[in-house]
């Protein structure tokens, strides 16, 4: 979500020019305490708005007897409250999310007593959408004036919303990262024990490295638009091929989906999705064993696609797994959001099949 648009503010206090609004039904009051005749000239009321409305902020008075909020255009507009001559932190409060709302509270009344600037980061809920609010101001009633104290309210959903993707994005790579020391020792041993020597099994372990690199490749989104979007088919194949057999036993993986091209972002979405599922059937399933067999399936019906990913001739499952790690969340969440799908796992007694579905309209995107 983009931060809200900016609105001219009311009051604002800066380089000791405190500037005070007062609302009435019709009009703004304005005090204006000047401290000197060279202030005046450095900053008029115009200045002042300029300024207000360039650093995008909402001003708020806060009486502390009586608990009443005054805030500018721009806080009203933020918080999405109708205007009023003042309103309670109650009113505010019903708008808070509320996990964060007891906590608010409390930072609020603390702010009394604590000496410096303070900054109060929470989030309200305007109709669907979640707001990230930035409180700022100064504490132990410094600079209070008729015992109303001054600060402003900063809309930092971008920032807050870049720094979740930030803490997702770290998350993803060190499961990533152990998910391919994993793989390239199952590979290892898998190569191993079909290697007929030590050239042999160089020859295929290298080749194999070689090929899950290219589906890591397809994984990570690059940056900007470099390439061109892959077929369907190629992507899934070039994702399974690290887990082919070589020689006598090749072609123990097979692909077979309706032709189409994907774009860049369903491709990001797809690769993170099948190699998640390759991942886990060369630690757990059939690709973890010399006599495992994969085959992926798919047909097209209007705009749903339907992909089956059917596993046969791996270790026995002696139970359901319970499906809540990161990687199982990570599988659901690239298929709901850009692909509006879904998948559904049997864990049949010859492996595991998991039926995929997804728009084959979100396929171009």
């Amino acid at each position: 979500m983009n931060e809200s648009k900016c609105i001219a503010s009311s009051w604002f206090p800066v380089h000791g020019l405190q500037v005070k609004a007062a609302h009435s039904s019709q009009h703004l009051e304005r005090h204006i305490i000047v401290p000197s005749l060279a202030v005046t000239e450095q900053w008029s009321e115009a200045h002042l708005r300029l300024a207000v409305k360039a650093a995008c902020v909402a001003l708020w008075s806060w009486n502390v007897d009586d608990d009443a909020f005054h805030m500018d255009e721009r806080g009203y507009e933020l918080w999405d409250v109708p205007y009023a001559q003042s309103v309670r932190f109650e009113d505010l409060s019903a708008n808070i999310h509320p996990a964060d709302r007891n906590r608010v509270r409390a930072a609020f009344q603390a702010t009394r007593s604590a000496e410096g600037s303070y900054e109060i980061d929470f989030r309200i809920i305007v109709h669907d959408e979640i707001r990230w609010v930035s409180a700022r101001g100064q504490g132990a009633d410094a600079g209070i004036i008729d015992r109303t104290m001054f600060g402003v309210f900063l809309d930092v959903t971008g920032r807050k919303q870049a720094e979740e993707g930030s803490e997702l994005l770290a998350g993803e790579m060190s499961h990533r990262v152990k998910n391919l020391l994993t793989i390239a020792a199952s590979l290892t041993a898998f190569t191993s024990r079909s290697a007929q020597s030590v050239e042999d099994m160089a020859h295929e372990l290298i080749n194999r490295l070689s090929a899950l690199g290219r589906a890591h490749d397809l994984v990570r989104p690059l940056p900007g638009s470099q390439g061109t979007t892959a077929l369907l088919g190629d992507l899934l194949s070039v994702l399974v091929s690290p887990y082919d057999a070589q020689g006598a036993f090749s072609g123990r993986i097979r692909v077979a989906v309706p032709r189409m091209g994907v774009g860049e972002k369903s491709a990001t979405a797809l690769a993170m999705i099948f190699h998640e599922l390759a991942t886990n059937s060369a630690k757990h399933g059939a690709l973890s064993s010399i006599a495992g067999a994969l085959d992926i399936s798919g047909i097209s019906d209007d705009d749903t696609l339907t992909i089956v990913w059917a596993e046969t001739g791996g270790p026995e499952v002696p139970a359901e797994p319970q499906l809540s790690g990161f990687g199982s969340r990570m599988v659901q969440k690239n298929l709901a959001r850009p692909l509006g799908g879904a998948i559904s796992y049997e864990w049949q007694p010859t492996g595991l099949v998991a039926t995929l579905t997804m728009q084959v309209s979100a396929m171009a995107r």
